[in-house]
């Protein structure tokens, strides 16, 4: 199916759970003393929340309520959750309010989820409001690096996001052919391929 429709988050959070993880344990390490960073929403991104030690104090801004939640447990984490509208689906604030935080913002990287990625048209979500939103985020980030499993390679969802050359690095999974790392490396985007067990 190359066409992806929204779902629920307790649904995604079922599948590629081992992907998930080791792309979220490679995301973690990108991450240095008293950083501060964006996570964005989904379950990928969701994971790299598990997996951050922190050093020092690292600040997160983020639109996922997982993520803050996740988070909390460390005394050296310093969160601003965006405020505005809340989509079921994904646990995650969209709107307005949330952008406009971002307009004061500037952070090294933001760890991006999405729901498709296309060699020619780019990264998709689902929701127009969600990639309004993704936008907002990567012009307050320095670098943009997209969390996501091999199996949202070759699909488009309804909302564009961004063109492939508009992010610095992919981390995804080694099911992933060495015929499309390369296409997506043509175009100036470092691809990180994790093993997953």
């Amino acid at each position: 199916k190359l066409y992806i429709n929204d779902r629920p988050l307790t649904e995604k959070e079922k599948i590629h759970i081992e992907e998930k993880t080791e792309i979220a344990k490679a995301a973690s390490n990108l991450i240095v003393e008293n950083d501060s960073i964006i996570i964005a929403s989904g379950t990928t991104v969701q994971a790299l929340a598990s997996a951050i030690v922190p050093l020092g104090r690292l600040t997160v801004i983020t639109s996922s309520i997982k993520v803050v939640q996740e988070l909390m447990r460390f005394d050296n984490v310093d969160i601003l959750q965006l405020g505005g509208y809340i989509r079921n689906s994904s646990l995650s604030v969209i709107g307005n309010y949330a952008t406009k935080i971002l307009e004061n913002i500037s952070c090294s990287k933001l760890f991006l989820g999405v729901d498709g990625i296309d060699v020619e048209h780019g990264f998709t979500t689902t929701s127009l409001e969600e990639a309004h939103l993704n936008k907002s985020m990567m012009a307050a980030a320095q670098k943009t690096i997209v969390l996501a499993d091999s199996s949202k390679f070759g699909q488009k969802s309804f909302a564009k996001i961004c063109e492939v050359y508009d992010v610095d690095e992919i981390i995804t999974d080694s099911d992933l052919s060495d015929f499309i790392v390369k296409q997506f490396e043509e175009r100036g985007v470092d691809i990180t391929v994790v093993d997953v067990k």
